[in-house]
């Protein structure tokens, strides 16, 4: 009965459009009400959910990529990918593909791509020709790629839960999101043809010279955070602080563009989004908690071990689970919640914990391009000024070019595992 009600107030909560970290908090507290359990349990739970080392990277990253983008990266960015393949067919949509995948290794975040990426390229686009649903919903099928290619928030959240190497997974994630990237691009590539969407001229070897020149302080940081994790001088949280510092250099004194009345403001807002994910981090802590206490992961473990144990058809389950929540729930919450009874399962049939959490952060990223709770897509769609339905439209090709990489990812297992396993043996 108590159990009933646990996931009675969480569904009816995101069914009235409540904040996934308050339905969290309700239900939780609805279930310890009606329990013998006391309340003080709780407040227990929240702290022990954030009191993880790792987790002190995300506000370092975020305040990295929040400065970053202030200080001029993103014109950089969308410049020297523009020169690399703007003269192709459709070139805007994959100068927008481009961009995604290397201001992504900076931001690690998929919403702060899609709104700094799309608030300069859907409006370009829309003014070069391009139809303002496919502006819109390459934009935010790309920026999926942010969290894949290191850094990412979410690899932070899973290392934290699962003990796998932070420095691991970002590696395990390197290969799958330049698939990503690359497949999104040839989908765009076959659209704009098809559509005979229009292209820029030429702007010679010269134009890539001085676009890359214009983006190398922004694109060095990523070899900052990868050199300072991988060679072992400095912690994920270290490595943050010291991007963080970087970020404000370069924007400030080497770009010029961020003006120092500013920082201020940037610290102030980067607080908030940090607080925001922990404050979820430590609610979904609190009801994980008691779906273990309930012994729920168990159950499903075991539920679907009665019906296979067959590798292949458990990863495929899991995959379906995994994108089936991800159309409703937000990503880090759905981690936090699914990810360690998952794993029991995935490294019950042999499936490497690496290469698991690879492609379940994989899955749950495709979900923020899915309606009804596709974040992307609401921004997107809100920089278009466009209704949910075309956008959903124009978003399937690319949806079915990431589906494919997931199946990849999926059954592929070195394409997670052997970059990080070369490197980090």
């Amino acid at each position: 009965m108590d159990v009933a009600v646990l996931f009675a107030v969480f569904i009816a909560g995101l069914f009235i459009g409540i904040p996934v970290t308050i339905t969290l908090g309700l239900s939780s507290m609805a279930y310890l009400l009606l329990s013998d359990i006391p309340l003080v349990v709780m407040p227990q739970k929240i702290y022990a959910g954030i009191d993880v080392f790792v987790l002190l990277s995300i506000p370092g990253f975020i305040l990295a990529g929040n400065l970053m983008n202030n200080g001029g990266i993103t014109e950089r960015i969308i410049r020297f990918a523009n020169a690399l393949v703007g003269w192709v067919r459709g070139g805007l949509g994959l100068t927008n593909i481009g961009a995604s995948m290397l201001f992504g290794g900076i931001t690690g975040t998929a919403v702060a791509d899609a709104a700094s990426i799309g608030g300069v390229m859907i409006p370009g686009m829309k003014k070069a020709g391009y139809p303002a649903d496919f502006s819109a919903a390459v934009t935010a099928a790309s920026s999926t790629v942010g969290p894949i290619i290191p850094p990412s928030v979410p690899m932070i959240i899973v290392g934290a839960l699962s003990g796998i190497s932070v420095g691991k997974m970002f590696l395990a994630g390197a290969v799958p999101g330049i698939l990503m990237g690359l497949g999104m691009m040839a989908t765009c590539y076959v659209v704009s043809v098809r559509k005979n969407f229009p292209k820029q001229p030429w702007q010679g070897v010269g134009e890539i010279g001085r676009a890359f020149g214009g983006a190398f302080w922004a694109l060095a940081m990523t070899g900052i955070i990868l050199y300072g994790l991988l060679s072992g001088i400095a912690t994920p949280t270290e490595t943050a602080i010291v991007a963080s510092v970087y970020a404000f250099i370069v924007g400030a004194f080497v770009y010029r563009e961020l003006p120092l009345r500013l920082v201020p403001k940037i610290i102030t807002d980067s607080a908030v989004s940090a607080a925001a994910i922990l404050a979820l981090v430590g609610f979904a802590n609190v009801f994980g908690w008691i779906l273990v206490s309930e012994r729920i992961p168990q159950a499903i473990a075991d539920g679907v071990l009665s019906i296979t144990d067959n590798p292949i058809l458990v990863i495929l389950m899991i995959n379906i689970l995994l994108l089936f929540i991800g159309m409703f729930m937000e990503t880090i919450a759905a981690l936090i919640i699914l990810f360690v009874p998952l794993l029991s399962l995935a490294t019950a049939v042999g499936v490497d914990p690496l290469h698991f959490a690879t492609f379940a952060v994989l899955n749950l990223m495709i979900g923020l391009t899915t309606p009804p709770v596709g974040v992307c897509l609401f921004v997107c769609a809100g920089i278009a000024k466009l209704p949910l339905t075309p956008v959903v439209r124009a978003i399937f090709p690319f949806l079915l070019s990431n589906l494919i990489v997931l199946l990849m990812v999926s059954y592929i297992p070195a394409l997670a595992t052997w970059l990080p396993n070369q490197i980090l043996p």
